[in-house]
């Protein structure tokens, strides 16, 4: 067994004859607020296998009642049973190797395998080998769990950062991709751009990544990296996308080991979470931020509890650039407003304390998170949201904030735009 805590797996994929842009779909907690885009995603899929049949888009979470999510979910699992028997007839043993085409042309170099949850925790304070970035919401968990409970497969959208400053682990693969069996290549549905997957199998480039993913985990290289954490316990991965996701599957995975002898849990095959590996310090990884629109509410009201919050809590609101700088949206006009004096060391945790104060003594309003700048402005035209865009956000602050300040606030940051996001593709079994 590989003790580490990332490892080659038992990697399904489609039949050849699936075209690429019929089966894989973007992650479900893209476009939450624009269920549009999921109808035409539905089109594209009606009849044909799809990865989409095998999802939860979270775009239905506050459209469904209970009993059309059960029978929505029911319905994932058998479809999961078929797929298992006559779509998903492909495998690799080991990895995937893709490259995935951003809009910007940046070609983002990732390694699919499995992580072992059992380095892996959400809980406040926990110091394990793979960390999740941002805090989890564990409100957010019970939905998924409904459907990876009973589920035969996984298709996880977890996206993992190493910081890999030496191009040890990823990299190296795509400089021998040409000698590696091509399992796909194609344009992704929706604007998803393209991408190209190859098969890692050879006995020599397993134990490399084996070697590099050893040398990440080491106290040496953690000391080095950090050495204001240094001594104490090691991290070699974090989570850049998918938190919720890989929450989910721990949740489960703990669940189900209650149930089981000691004996069955090394190589359990829930133990473990089909997961992208990516590389920080790569060119092509841009690290975005993520914005916040409140909505069934209006832009005067809520501009009006901004300043009254600012009053309340010191917070010196100030119009133009300033120290925190984000901008206030609306159907009508934007406005550059700052923090002179803010109560968190990110904009980001400072505008959600103003949110979440709003809220509470709004109830009827409700915010989400969003993906890019112009589908904030969007939502404010067409929905009446009103916008709060965040500042650019620097990568090179996800591990030095995570290791020596513990996880960011919530929704911090994105790994590129919506339409970038992971895309199902490849799956795994998780039942014995």
């Amino acid at each position: 067994m590989n003790t580490h805590c990332f490892a080659p797996a038992k990697i399904l994929l489609p039949d050849e004859r699936v075209p690429l842009g019929q089966w894989a779909c973007v992650a479900c907690d893209q476009f939450t607020s624009q269920p549009e885009y999921w109808a035409k995603a539905e089109a594209i899929a009606a009849g044909v296998p799809s990865a989409l049949h095998l999802v939860l888009p979270e775009a239905y979470l506050e459209t469904e009642t209970d009993a059309q999510r059960s029978r929505r979910i029911a319905q994932i699992q058998q479809t999961m049973r078929e797929y298992q028997a006559d779509v998903l007839t492909r495998s690799v043993t080991g990895y995937v190797y893709l490259e995935r085409t951003e809009q910007s042309g940046r070609i983002r170099q990732g390694l699919v395998g499995v992580v072992d949850l059992e380095a892996y925790s959400y809980q406040k304070g926990a110091l394990p080998m793979i960390r999740p970035s941002e805090s989890t919401v564990v409100e957010r968990i019970p939905p998924r769990m409904a459907v990876r409970r009973g589920a035969c497969l996984e298709l996880p959208h977890v996206m993992m950062l190493a910081d890999d400053a030496a191009q040890t682990l990823v990299e190296p693969i795509g400089r021998v991709k040409n000698s590696l069996p091509k399992l796909y290549e194609g344009e992704l549905m929706l604007g998803g751009g393209h991408i190209a997957g190859w098969a890692v199998e050879d006995p020599a480039l397993l134990a490399q990544i084996e070697a590099a993913v050893a040398a990440l985990e080491s106290q040496g290289a953690f000391d080095a990296k950090y050495p204001a954490a240094a001594g104490s316990a090691p991290m070699a991965l974090a989570v850049g996308d998918g938190n919720h996701s890989l929450a989910t599957a721990k949740a489960c995975w703990e669940e189900l080991k209650a149930t089981l002898p000691a004996g069955q849990w090394a190589d359990h095959p829930a133990r473990f979470c089909l997961a992208e590996v990516c590389n920080v310090h790569s060119d092509a990884i841009e690290i975005e931020p993520i914005h916040r629109v409140l909505f069934d509410t209006d832009a005067a009201a809520v501009r009006a509890a901004l300043q009254t919050y600012c009053s309340a809590n010191a917070l010196a609101l100030g119009k133009g650039q300033g120290e925190q700088t984000f901008t206030f949206v609306c159907a009508d006009h934007s406005e550059v407003l700052h923090f002179a004096a803010p109560n968190h060391p990110l904009t980001v945790g400072t505008i959600d304390g103003f949110v979440f104060d709003y809220l509470a003594h709004n109830p009827s309003a409700k915010v989400d998170y969003i993906h890019g700048e112009n589908s904030v402005a969007q939502l404010c035209r067409e929905k009446g949201g009103v916008g709060l865009l965040m500042p650019p956000f620097d990568k090179g602050d996800i591990f030095k904030g995570v290791v020596l300040g513990g996880v960011l606030p919530r929704k911090t940051f994105s790994m590129g735009h919506a339409e970038e996001k992971r895309y199902y593709l490849e799956a795994r079994l998780i039942t014995e």
